[in-house]
């Protein structure tokens, strides 16, 4: 059920890179968060008062949103590749606002997600994901390419 109905599903070369990628580095920022729990919000409340450091996260958070909505736009083909598309689009568009909105509307929607509250919700659901893709990239083999 990972990737479809064969034991070994074929997926392309992008989008099992993407998923070896993007899967163990979700995990450990999950494993990161649930480790240390409110230091990391500690950590994520200050960087939004440090405009430089937000510009600069914003520029490598774009560019990685957008190189995953440029090579890897699949809506179809299974879970796997629409679960990376969807992420690749989540990160542009975090990028972008990072990029474009005030530091004081950025304080205001950091507020309203209750991060220390749902701290460890939102782990979870980052581990969840995170297993998945590691899981489904790493069961998945590529697609030979036509000769």
């Amino acid at each position: 059920m990972i990737l479809s109905n064969s034991p070994k599903a074929t997926m392309s070369n992008r989008t099992l890179f993407l998923s070896r990628l993007i899967g163990p580095l979700f995990t450990l920022i999950a494993l990161a968060i649930l480790i240390q729990g409110q230091i990391m919000v500690q950590t994520f409340a200050g960087m939004l008062h440090d405009r430089p450091l937000i510009c600069i996260t914003a520029i490598f958070i774009l560019a990685a949103g957008l190189a995953i909505v440029i090579l890897h736009n699949q809506w179809s083909g299974g879970l796997l590749p629409v679960v990376i598309t969807v992420l690749g689009w989540i990160t542009l568009l975090k990028g972008a606002l990072l990029l474009l909105l005030p530091p004081e509307s950025l304080i205001t929607i950091y507020g309203s997600l209750r991060l220390g509250d749902l701290l460890y919700l939102y782990a979870a659901i980052d581990l969840v994901i995170g297993i998945y893709l590691t899981v489904a990239g790493f069961l998945a083999t590529t697609v030979k390419p036509a000769i």
